[in-house]
């Protein structure tokens, strides 16, 4: 049986970007059920799935609801020991898991200031401190994971994890907005936004279309890309 996924927007939806690629990258059976963000039907949309309020919402096959996108996680991966959503390796798991924790809390000023989108390169966007202090931050931790996973390059465990599926949508905000950083971390940009799965996923963004842009940014652009 497979599981029901109810995702938002794929252009917007960062959220969903990662309920999907747990589900689709590690080859587990599901479909999905897309949820307009701004057309002022989602509540509607959703109420048959209450208490959960926000997408991505994740179906068992036996009808259990299961909200929040780290519960949707562990859960799947409990389900699933052999698909290898986390690393086999204790400490790398443990490291994988503290990189999800905190992208799941964190990073507040580049989540807010850079809403993901998969549609433009902006040109001139200028970063505030925030901004850098959370891309400092997060190249931080992913030269941790590297020296936990001894990865030098390619995903940050060696084999694809369920970190890298939460980081999807960063890497989607650095390209996004051309922001300043290494080039260790461009590449896996690269890497992550070149991504079959990925790029099945972008190619729907326009599926929806509102009358007005919900993230405007006031910027010239440059088609996506990548470089």
């Amino acid at each position: 049986m497979a599981y029901q996924l109810y995702i938002g927007d794929r252009k917007y939806s960062s959220w969903s970007l990662r309920g999907w690629l747990m589900l689709e990258k590690f080859n587990l059976p599901h479909s999905t059920s897309l949820v307009e963000m701004f057309s002022g039907t989602m509540a509607a949309q959703m109420a048959p799935l209450a208490p959960a309020r926000l997408l991505p919402t994740l179906v068992l096959p036996e009808g259990t609801v299961v909200g929040e996108t780290v519960a949707i996680a562990e859960t799947l991966a409990e389900r699933h020991p052999e698909a290898g959503l986390w690393p086999a390796d204790p400490a790398a798991r443990a490291t994988a898991r503290w990189l999800v924790a905190e992208m799941a809390s964190g990073f507040g000023a580049l989540r807010s200031a850079c809403p993901m989108q998969l549609a433009q390169i902006y040109q001139g966007f200028e970063p505030s401190d925030a901004v850098l202090v959370d891309l400092a931050r997060i190249e931080t931790l992913f030269d941790h994971a590297r020296e936990i996973s001894g990865a030098a390059e390619g995903w940050l465990f060696g084999d694809y994890s369920l970190a890298d599926a939460f980081y999807a949508p960063v890497a989607a905000r650095i390209v996004g907005y051309d922001l300043p950083v290494s080039e260790r971390m461009r590449a896996y940009c690269r890497l992550t936004l070149s991504d079959p799965v990925l790029l099945q996923w972008q190619a729907r963004i326009d599926e929806t279309v509102y009358d007005t842009n919900p993230y405007p940014v006031d910027l010239p652009h440059r088609p996506w890309v990548l470089a």
